[in-house]
């Protein structure tokens, strides 16, 4: 228990001082202005959003971009009037979503649609439940004309918006939530062009059409559930800059009021994530299981060295999680929280496994990816 206890320890010193900084939860994109604003194409792809959709795209329209810009509502066959609630502006086009064909995911096809209808050099990908600050267009293109490290051209830029934080499940799990993503694709490690680490935060992705082309347009990720992340990869293989950054211009209108919705959004994908490999999930809940739950045991029960280790450990795991819990206006005190918060997305992800095994697979907007 011992020869456990400073294994503990040791991963979480290395996480705290040699994983890529993640739990500084930085950098934040700010107000800017770019150099020149060329023209953009902002898609937003949208199933069933009549509750969001109107100052999703009201905010959208009204950009403040010293350049031309043209929205793309995608309407993927919404049965609640999403198209119809979309506010009107004379750069909004709305499309109908033609039907998707079999070996498509239902948002990579409508994207699709929307990158095909223009052919400005600048295109924006975004979500129907982000509402955008006046000033966050300009914010982003700027941001992509800003030199990644080592001189090299940025090819895409995304951020993790600021997620719906008011119910009792969303105070407790967001932060969470967001804190796990920075541990997963530390950010540093992502807008480092020498590191092989890649990731995207699917809410807002502004991308070079060039850059896009590169990889063969969105067709090359196509079939992708995680399609932010197998974008990023795609898009940055060869050595190619990306940046991911947290966003201080946007924000999901997303709620998520019972603990099952965010149990559920955690399970749509979590096993695609792991490959849908056994001995991947098996792996991961071991791994799991030493970074959060062993400290704990040994904080509680251990004696001596082992004791000393679990506290050591927890102590890091505490401290690592303040950043974010401040970036969301939350108690320090819900770090103490954070092993049994670890616990519920262990088995959300547990539970993505025996969906997928029994054949439910992931499911989304009435339609069913990747069962058994």
């Amino acid at each position: 228990m011992t020869a456990l206890g400073l294994l503990c320890l040791a991963v979480w010193i290395y996480l705290f001082l040699g994983h890529g900084k993640y739990w500084l939860s930085r950098p934040e994109l700010g107000p800017a202005r770019p150099a020149h604003s060329p023209p953009v194409d902002v898609v937003v792809p949208a199933r069933d959003e009549a509750a969001t959709i109107q100052p999703v795209i009201a905010s959208l329209v009204a950009q403040d971009y010293a350049g031309s810009f043209q929205v793309f509502l995608v309407d993927d066959n919404s049965t609640d009037g999403t198209a119809e609630r979309a506010a009107t502006a004379p750069n909004l086009s709305v499309l109908r979503g033609r039907p998707k064909p079999p070996d498509w995911s239902g948002k990579m096809w409508a994207v699709s649609q929307g990158v095909a209808a223009g052919a400005a050099p600048l295109v924006l990908l975004t979500d129907a439940d982000i509402v955008h600050d006046p000033r966050h267009l300009s914010a982003l293109v700027a941001q992509l004309q800003a030199p990644a490290a080592g001189g090299a051209s940025l090819d895409m830029v995304s951020e993790m918006v600021r997620l719906n934080c008011t119910s009792l499940a969303e105070r407790v799990l967001v932060p969470a939530f967001v804190y796990f993503f920075q541990m997963l694709y530390p950010f540093a490690r992502v807008n480092d062009p020498r590191s092989p680490v890649a990731a995207a935060a699917g809410g807002t992705v502004l991308i070079r059409r060039d850059a896009l082309e590169r990889i063969g347009g969105i067709e090359a990720i196509k079939a992708a559930l995680i399609d932010d992340v197998t974008l990023a990869k795609a898009v940055k293989a060869g050595g190619r800059a990306i940046y991911l950054g947290h966003s201080g211009l946007a924000a999901s209108i997303r709620p998520y009021p019972r603990f099952t919705d965010i149990w559920q959004m955690i399970s749509r994908t979590a096993f695609t994530q792991l490959r849908y490999s056994a001995a991947i999930l098996l792996l991961t809940v071991l791994g799991l299981t030493l970074v959060w739950l062993v400290p704990v045991w040994l904080a509680l029960f251990g004696h001596g060295w082992q004791r000393a280790c679990g506290i050591g450990a927890c102590a890091l795991a505490a401290i690592s999680y303040l950043p974010t819990l401040r970036r969301y206006g939350r108690s320090p005190a819900g770090a103490i929280a954070l092993p049994l918060i670890a616990l519920f997305y262990m088995a959300a992800t547990v539970g993505s496994a025996l969906d997928h095994w029994r054949g439910a697979g992931a499911r989304w907007k009435n339609r069913s990816y990747g069962g058994g």
